[in-house]
């Protein structure tokens, strides 16, 4: 089975972020703007949430791959990338998840 990876997912979002609207999930989702992206990516959050408290882990796999897709099209509408969201998770390793939250709260 070949790897696939969220990086592998982020160069095809870009690809296709110049694409025909009619054509393209992607570049419709695109065209409408961050706004429409993270509306978009809101109703994925929430049928995430659903499927996880459901007993249905294949609804879950969906729904989870549906919202990682959804996030990185609005991170490419917002000019971010994975690997400096990457960077900031790795950032926040260096102490405990606990007093990281906390120095967060003080800012």
């Amino acid at each position: 089975m070949t790897e696939f990876t969220l990086e592998h997912l982020q160069t095809i979002i870009a690809q296709k972020a110049d694409a025909d609207p009619q054509s393209s999930w992607t570049a419709k989702l695109l065209a409408d703007g961050p706004k429409g992206a993270a509306q978009k990516l809101g109703e994925e959050a929430t049928e995430t949430i659903v499927a996880a408290l459901s007993e249905d882990k294949q609804a879950f796999i969906g729904e989870s791959a549906d919202l990682l897709y959804h996030w990185l099209v609005l991170a490419h509408a917002k000019g971010v990338t994975l690997e400096e969201v990457l960077a900031e998770l790795q950032s926040r390793t260096a102490q405990s998840g606990l007093a990281e939250k906390a120095s967060r709260k003080a800012k």
